[in-house]
C-alpha cells in the first residue's frame, strides 16, 4: 500500500525466543509492530515483556477481528502473561496504531489485517506447533476465522 491521505503501512512480526526445547503453543517470544512514526516491541523491555507468543497472536487475531468487524473504536489489546499492548483507534478513513511509547502509525483495517495474518501465518510456519498441542487448533481456528477479513480486500 503506498503512502495516501497520511497513511502507511505497518509492519507485525513475531518470534519465539531460543532455548525452549520442543516447541510448544506455550513458548515464550516477543512481537514488534513497526509504523513510519515508530516501532514498539517485547523484547528487551524491563520489567521483561515477553508473551505466550502463540496465544497472543491468537488474542489478537480473535480481537483484531472483531474490532474490524465491528463498529468500537477502540480496541487496547495485551498479549498473554505480559504487559505488551496496543492500542487502535479507528478513525474516518484509517486506524491509527499506538503502543507504549506513542503513535506507530496510521493505515487501513485491511492493510493492518493482512500485516496482522502474514505475522501470524509466518510465525507458524517457522516455529510450527505439533499437532497435538493444545494451542494448535485455537491458533488454526483463529487463522480461518480471520483469513476472510483479508480475502475480502
Amino acid at each position: 500500500m503506498g503512502r495516501r491521505h497520511g497513511l502507511s503501512p505497518v509492519t507485525v512480526r513475531c518470534s519465539v525466543r531460543p532455548g525452549q526445547g520442543e516447541a510448544t503453543g506455550f513458548d515464550l517470544g516477543d512481537m514488534v509492530v513497526t509504523g513510519d512514526l515508530g516501532t514498539t516491541g517485547s523484547a528487551g523491555r524491563v520489567p521483561d515483556q515477553g508473551m505466550m507468543i502463540h496465544l497472543s497472536v491468537v488474542t489478537l487475531l480473535d480481537q483484531l477481528r472483531g474490532f474490524l468487524r465491528g463498529d468500537v473504536r477502540y480496541l487496547r489489546y495485551y498479549g498473554v502473561d505480559t504487559s505488551f499492548t496496543l492500542v487502535l483507534r479507528r478513525g474516518e478513513h484509517h486506524v491509527a496504531v499506538s503502543g507504549r511509547d506513542g503513535l506507530l502509525g496510521r493505515t487501513t483495517g485491511p492493510a493492518l489485517a493482512a500485516a496482522v495474518l502474514d505475522a501470524a501465518e509466518d510465525l507458524l510456519r517457522v516455529h510450527p506447533l505439533p499437532p497435538g498441542d493444545p494451542v494448535a487448533g485455537d491458533y488454526r481456528y483463529a487463522l480461518a476465522e480471520f483469513r476472510p477479513l483479508v480475502a475480502a480486500r
